[in-house]
């Protein structure tokens, strides 16, 4: 059984989608704060967590930060439909998904099974190994030159997707739905930034030679 923290301060809205998700077969936990939600993220270990933006106390996003100081929990940030900025902030700080309030229940529910399937995929191959990049996907981790790089789960499954297709162009249709479990859809610039954020946190090789090369519009290769 999935264990699953929401922290939402509509306690109305909270109690329904937690009859809603444990219909559904997960065990939740219920947090009406952000500083009660961190509290509770950081002392135990959960495999979802649903972070609402607006807190009271720590703001969606001031639990993030703290939390990815610490721990790579995935992160389904649950945004006001028209703040797009927020989506991109979340995502910059290294959530996994957003869902724009107010949305559909099944929605809700078919975008945290995608994400907890996706971590149980990583699970199939135990360790893979690239020039200097090695993946160990029994431990959740990746090392590039020996150091263990700080990913969060979706730039983990990013990073493993692209080196299994060393040299091709993957499509950023394959993408999202392998790594994001979606169809990608106009405008969604999610795996944009997933990809970005993975940029950032990979070293440069040590000939220069850049690891990922963007196709404009169509995918990414990496690069051999």
């Amino acid at each position: 059984m999935a264990r699953l923290l929401l922290v939402d301060d509509d306690q109305g809205l909270a109690e329904l989608l937690g009859q809603l998700l444990e219909l559904e077969g997960f065990e939740l936990t219920l947090a009406h704060d952000g500083a009660q939600g961190l509290n509770y993220a950081l002392a135990d270990e959960f495999d979802l967590i649903l972070l609402d933006v607006m807190l009271p106390k720590l703001n969606g996003f001031e639990v993030l930060r703290q939390l990815r100081e610490q721990k790579q929990t995935p992160v389904l940030m649950l945004t006001a439909r028209g703040d797009e900025i927020d989506r991109v902030v979340g995502l910059e700080m290294g959530a996994d998904d957003y869902l724009p309030k107010p949305f559909n229940d099944r929605e809700l529910v078919a975008r945290v099974r995608a994400i907890l399937r996706r971590i149980g995929n990583t699970t199939q191959v135990m360790e893979q190994h690239h020039d200097d990049i090695s993946i160990d996907t029994s431990r959740q981790e990746a090392r590039c030159q020996q150091q263990v790089l700080p990913l969060t789960d979706c730039e983990f499954a990013l990073l493993q997707a692209l080196i299994e297709h060393c040299g091709e162009m993957i499509s950023k249709e394959t993408l999202n739905l392998q790594v994001l479990g979606k169809r990608l859809m106009p405008f969604d610039r999610s795996l944009d930034m997933h990809l970005s954020n993975l940029r950032k946190k990979l070293p440069e090789r040590e000939d220069g030679r850049p690891r990922i090369k963007t196709v404009r519009g169509k995918g990414y290769i990496w690069l051999a």
